[in-house]
């Protein structure tokens, strides 16, 4: 009797060895054939301690640069992933992850480009440069060159004032408001090109807000690739206009961190 039940386990085992390596070969299959998953992290500003909800802290900021290095996450140039995009470079790795920055606020002077430039950390920055030299809070067209000269830092544009296109819309007659976006957009385009003196060809969209017509002009201003504000990673199957990113906030620390970036491959496109 123990015999037969000894050879019905056996048996057992090996069948279920079988669909579980099934499974996971399976699995990985569809993994490869998704391509690459890259989750584009998106920061505003910095403060010890916090001032608001778009604010991380510094204490943090550098607690979540660590956790990538430690956890075998590779940061890259959002410039890789465009021409991975564009079929004009080779694939992201797996785990890789993309750092930005919106708006020029003067904390990333200050605060984060201490942290990027001791850990090497490729990033962009998108800027509105209407703020620039202007607002208290932003930074001088001097710090942005200084910036611009680092060769792990890219800076893109932010339109010329961060409008919100839907409020606009609604303000104008549709022949004002196409005059009006593409003001923002090539405006700023040639202000940073002009300023800083390399090609401007990404472009973040205020707000996130996009739609069909919005996409269309950008492309027709110039631009290669827009991106947007949707937490997911982005895979081959979002449009180039609009690539998703995900906010960071001051309580993505340790585990919830973690948790956060596995959550933006989950929902990624496939």
């Amino acid at each position: 009797m123990s015999r037969i039940v000894s050879q019905f386990v056996q048996r057992f085992l090996q069948r279920w060895l079988i669909r579980l390596t099934f499974a996971i070969l399976l699995q990985n299959f569809f993994l490869h054939a998704a391509g690459p998953a890259v989750p584009i992290l998106l920061y505003h500003k910095f403060a010890s301690p916090r001032t608001d909800f778009m604010t991380v802290t510094t204490k943090h900021f550098k607690e979540q640069m660590d956790l990538l290095s430690k956890n075998g996450y590779t940061v890259i140039p959002l410039a890789a992933l465009v021409a991975w995009r564009l079929g004009k470079g080779p694939a992201p790795s797996a785990h890789s992850v993309v750092l930005t920055f919106d708006d020029g606020n003067l904390s990333f002077y200050r605060e984060a480009k201490p942290i990027i430039e001791a850990q090497r950390l490729p990033v962009t920055l998108f800027i509105y440069p209407s703020c620039i030299s202007n607002a208290s809070y932003a930074m001088t067209w001097n710090q942005l060159a200084e910036l611009a000269a680092e060769p792990i830092v890219s800076i893109e544009s932010h339109t010329v004032w961060h409008p919100n296109f839907k409020q606009e819309a609604k303000k104008s007659n549709p022949a004002d408001y196409n005059a009006f976006v593409d003001m923002q957009l090539r405006k700023s385009k040639a202000i940073l090109e002009d300023r800083l003196k390399h090609a401007v060809d990404l472009l973040a969209w205020p707000f996130g807000i996009y739609d069909p017509s919005l996409l269309n002009r950008a492309k027709a201003a110039g631009y290669q690739a827009g991106f947007s504000i949707e937490c997911r990673a982005a895979t081959a199957s979002d449009s180039m206009m609009a690539l998703p990113r995900c906010i960071v906030l001051d309580e993505d620390v340790g585990p919830r961190f973690l948790r956060f970036l596995d959550a933006a491959m989950r929902n990624a496109k496939n």
